[in-house]
């Protein structure tokens, strides 16, 4: 009998038909019986990722390093310095004098945090920001939309908000003392409705008149970062609002005020900062925070314990306190006004 024969006899007969005749080699892609099956590599080579200490693009390092080294050296070095200083005795002395700094734990900031002064100018500062960052949003959101609808003398009105913002706040100043002392124009106009003492000097309004005064000349600035976020909403929006029936005020609120939610962010922070950095305009507007620390700041402390009073370890502790709390309000505004911007 031939195998050819033989072969079909065995099937049969019961015999397993399912791989080749008994004892031919497997084909190719075919696997024994009774063994896992064999991963086949991929032809492509492995390429080993090379260890790159300075990143992707080492390029832009080299243009950032500028800017980085201004940071470390303006702001970083000051304020780690300034931590140092806050627990320790600290003198101001002459270059190349060697004095005893020691080490005196909490004890400069417990005498800032039971200073009564201390505690009444944080309470001004927050008096300032209940008035100025509403103020500034809300004004500055307003105006720079009247501005970006506005077709003719669009320039002129743009350069007018914006020129207090750059006239140095010594000229501006004057102005204001002008409008606002007890025979100023203000008082003028009001007649019997002036306010006795006078704005500037009077202990319940002088903080409120330099919040609406930062408010004024800040304005223009915090317009024009506005105009920038209103440039990237689709026109398509307010077209498709209209023909549904929107009026104004629903495509204001529904489109505008959603639309530039990241720069009311950045508003809201930049405002926060400036006024926890006052100084210049108590300094000026009401001779140094007067009347009887009715308008003064904890910058304008920091100023007088530090360099007219010689204690710089405890102006250095105020300062450490003003960061702490300016980054937790901050935070709790990005919490609650950046809300679901900052996660999309």
């Amino acid at each position: 009998m031939s195998l050819r024969s033989a072969g079909g006899a065995s099937r049969r007969d019961g015999a397993p038909a399912t791989g080749p005749e008994a004892g031919a080699p497997p084909s190719a892609g075919q696997q024994p019986a009774g063994r896992k099956p064999l991963r086949r590599k991929s032809g492509r080579p492995e390429i080993k990722q090379k260890f790159r200490p300075l990143g992707k693009q080492p390029l832009g390092l080299l243009f950032s390093a500028p800017y980085v080294i201004f940071i470390l050296g303006v702001l970083a070095y000051p304020l780690g310095y300034a931590v140092w200083i806050s627990f320790h005795q600290f003198y101001f002395t002459a270059p190349g004098v060697q004095v005893a700094r020691p080490f005196v734990g909490i004890d400069n900031y417990i005498t800032v945090l039971s200073d009564p002064a201390v505690q009444r100018s944080f309470l001004n500062i927050l008096v300032f920001m209940v008035i100025n960052v509403p103020l500034t949003v809300g004004l500055s959101l307003i105006l720079a939309n009247a501005l970006n609808r506005i077709t003719r003398l669009k320039t002129f009105f743009r350069v007018s908000y914006y020129v207090p913002y750059v006239t140095a706040s010594v000229a501006v100043i004057g102005v204001w003392l002008f409008l606002f002392q007890q025979n100023g124009l203000i008082n003028s106009l009001l007649g019997p409705l002036a306010p006795n003492p006078s704005w500037l000097v009077n202990s319940w309004l002088a903080m409120p008149t330099v919040a609406l005064y930062v408010t004024w000349k800040q304005l223009g600035f915090f317009i024009l970062l506005y105009l920038a976020a209103l440039q990237n909403i689709p026109d398509e929006l307010y077209e498709s609002a209209s023909v549904d029936g929107g009026n104004k005020w629903v495509q204001f609120w529904n489109i505008t005020v959603p639309g530039v939610r990241s720069a009311s962010v950045l508003v809201t922070l930049l405002a926060t900062i400036t006024g926890a950095n006052l100084f210049t305009e108590p300094y000026l507007l009401t001779g140094g925070g007067g009347p009887d620390g009715a308008s003064s700041s904890p910058v304008f402390l920091m100023y007088q314990k530090g360099i007219l009073q010689g204690n710089p370890d405890v102006a250095a502790a105020l300062g450490v306190v003003l960061v702490i709390g300016v980054l937790l309000i901050a935070l709790i505004q990005n919490r609650l006004v950046g809300g679901k911007s900052g996660e999309e």
